[in-house]
């Protein structure tokens, strides 16, 4: 369910108790925070297991064997562009300026699809070269700790979708605050990307 606002008590609707908790922040965001925290440790256990296991494969193809650099560079780039995005997207829906609001927020939806699209490509570049996730323990930890990232974002892709539907509709009377809430997630998808590219990518690199 999507976040209200106290515009709705002028639709005959009075805003509901529940939004803000006994903290004074809003449910809503207290609520995003909360699964956030506990993302935090699900990918610290994966990335903790991969980097347990990293550099005791017995067999190839080994990360040097398959890693292209640049390509996963521009995907870096472009899902780091798309948190810019979500940033504009944010201030204008708070400012109430829907359309440039909805601008925003599409050109984030489009950024986390490139992102995909790059996701793709490598993965389907990585099993031509002979990497699966039965290949090694290397190709396990690999595609399951990128693999569920990659899911972190469709999920981010389809809530800005629905939220950009939901707004055009007339669904949500309070803008600001759920786009601000998908923000808060979308930001934190780029941040495990982040950890995810400097631990998994460029320490390969940097023996």
């Amino acid at each position: 369910m999507l976040p209200a606002s106290s515009g709705s008590a002028a639709a005959g609707h009075h805003e509901p108790q529940a939004e803000y908790a006994v903290t004074g922040v809003p449910s809503y965001k207290l609520a995003m925070w909360t699964f956030l925290g506990s993302d935090c440790f699900f990918f610290g256990a994966l990335i903790g297991t991969y980097m347990t296991y990293r550099g005791k494969s017995l067999n190839g193809p080994y990360p040097l064997d398959v890693f292209a650099p640049a390509v996963t560079s521009i995907s870096t780039f472009d899902l780091l562009l798309s948190s810019l995005f979500m940033v504009l997207a944010v201030h204008y829906a708070k400012r109430g300026e829907i359309n440039k609001m909805m601008l925003w927020t599409g050109l984030t939806m489009l950024g986390g699809l490139v992102f995909l699209g790059f996701q793709a490509f490598e993965f389907h570049s990585f099993v031509e070269e002979g990497l699966t996730m039965k290949s090694n323990i290397f190709g396990c930890t690999f595609f399951t700790l990128t693999g569920f990232h990659g899911a972190h974002v469709a999920i981010g892709v389809l809530l800005l979708g629905l939220l950009a539907w939901s707004v055009r509709t007339g669904k949500v009377v309070n803008p600001g605050l759920t786009t601000e809430v998908i923000g808060l997630y979308w930001h934190f998808v780029d941040i495990v990307w982040i950890l995810i590219f400097t631990l998994v990518y460029l320490l390969e690199f940097t023996k």
